[in-house]
């Protein structure tokens, strides 16, 4: 009995889960009909909310904002936008802040999160998965001697949370792994283990071969 009880578990728990998320989301765009004129209203036209109808709107609103900013009057726009954001106090700091974080994040340009890494860390001989995030710049670097990288140690089963270090790029090795993968083996607290590679080879960030996955 107790073992059929812990596999249904197993599958309701997740299903659950996944539920309880998808309608604290939809509920919570929801409330972007509120934007909407009483006279369009769904509640004014139809009698009844409609589930959903805001996650929709808010949808709609993202892509048509996406459409303007792409061209060049929407371009110039932005522009004027952030300028006058700029003149703010405090909310230029803050909106500065996380439009950086955003774009590094979010571009498709950028470099953020686009190597999957294995550091010791928080002691030697402990390991841990991180995300390689660039190098160190500013006025960090005239302190640092030789060559570093930056990388990101989420924290399990939350990796939104975690910690920014700068390791000696010698001391990194870059896994034959996706980043979409790492994530999965960080969030399931190594439940989920990736597949083993048969012709997969650990591979450090710093020039040079490796033996038995550090750097020689």
């Amino acid at each position: 009995m107790k073992r059929y009880f812990i596999t249904g578990l197993l599958i309701w728990v997740p299903l659950a889960i996944t539920a309880w998320v998808l309608v604290l989301i939809v509920g919570t765009m929801d409330q972007s009909l509120h934007l909407l004129p009483a006279a369009i209203h769904p509640r004014t036209i139809l009698g009844f909310d409609i589930p959903g109808a805001g996650a929709i709107l808010t949808l709609l609103i993202i892509m048509l904002t996406g459409l303007l900013a792409a061209n060049f009057i929407g371009q110039r726009l932005v522009s004027w936008w952030e300028l006058l954001l700029a003149r703010i106090p405090v909310v230029n700091s803050i909106y500065n802040s996380v439009k950086q974080v955003s774009d590094t994040l979010f571009s498709s340009s950028g470099n953020a999160f686009r190597k999957a890494l294995l550091i010791e860390y928080p002691r030697r001989g402990v390991w841990t998965i991180a995300f390689l995030t660039g190098k160190p710049g500013g006025d960090v670097v005239r302190h640092l001697d030789g060559d570093y990288v930056s990388v990101y140690v989420p924290t399990t089963p939350n990796p939104t949370s975690g910690f920014f270090l700068m390791v000696p790029k010698g001391d990194v090795i870059e896994l034959d792994m996706s980043v979409d993968t790492a994530l999965k083996y960080v969030i399931s607290m190594g439940v989920v283990a990736p597949p083993i590679r048969s012709r997969a080879v650990a591979t450090t960030v710093a020039d040079g071969g490796t033996e038995n996955g550090r750097s020689t």
